[in-house]
């Protein structure tokens, strides 16, 4: 059944209204109808099977049929941290993390971050980066999108983290000491990850000290150089492989 995300789901009486663009792709680009019946979530772990009632030029009408059990969460809490890219970059890796079950994305600003983005023209980006990762997590049947941070400086980014009891990691590409592979498999029992990925340009040496003196790992992803959207979608299925729910053993 095709899924959908609305505000609050009320279980009452009578009809549940679909409003906004969640209706709107119901009606003009799935076609459906009355009869058809879908999955509606809240977004905070809540999921119902509903039938339509009637569907208008603006409006779905459903009636809640039963509730539907909680999805499994992953044992791994993945936080993407990444420096921000071009658009067309930008949005997928929002869209593919959060398709593999990334936890939280924070974008990011550091020296050789090449996107600018003004205040205003970026809170329009995390509401177009919302919608890309709340239609990640209806494509990969997540219950709960990823979530999306404020914009950052790096050297805010890392007094944040500072304090986490997690693995931290950053991608660098000079690093010919460790893996990404060599940390998952060492004695950390957290199952907790915050993975922090730079610009076009990568890391200065002076951002990788101020990583490392935050509790940063720096760490290589072998011989290859991967483009900064790469590296972090790899990253995180690297992540979930390892700790998380990339198998059939963890559900």
């Amino acid at each position: 059944m095709r899924r959908f995300f609305i505000d609050e789901i009320k279980e009452k009486d009578g009809p549940l209204a679909i409003v906004g663009p969640e209706a709107k792709h119901i009606i003009r680009v799935l076609r459906m109808g009355r009869g058809d019946r879908l999955i509606l979530m809240d977004g905070k772990g809540a999921r119902f099977q509903a039938v339509i009632e009637s569907a208008g030029h603006k409006e779905v009408l459903v009636t809640l049929e039963k509730p539907l059990p909680r999805l499994p969460s992953s044992p791994a809490k993945i936080i993407l941290c990444q420096a921000l890219l071009k658009s067309v970059a930008m949005d997928y890796v929002v869209q593919k993390t959060s398709e593999l079950g990334v936890h939280s994305i924070f974008p990011f600003s550091s020296e050789r971050t090449v996107a600018k983005v003004g205040k205003e023209k970026f809170e329009n980006k995390v509401r177009h980066w919302g919608e890309i990762a709340q239609n990640a997590a209806k494509q990969s049947d997540r219950d709960i999108p990823s979530e999306i941070g404020p914009l950052l400086c790096l050297k805010d980014l890392l007094e944040k983290c500072k304090r986490k009891d997690v693995l931290k990691a950053i991608m660098w590409e000079e690093e010919d000491a460790k893996d990404l592979k060599s940390i998952l498999k060492g004695p950390s029992k957290l199952r907790q990850f915050v993975g922090l990925v730079g610009p076009e340009g990568g890391f200065t040496r002076e951002e990788i000290r101020m990583a490392k003196e935050a509790g940063f790992i720096s760490i290589s992803m072998g011989h290859r150089v991967l483009r900064a959207e790469t590296a972090a979608i790899t990253m995180v299925a690297v992540v979930q492989y390892e700790w998380g729910d990339l198998t059939l053993g963890n559900l």
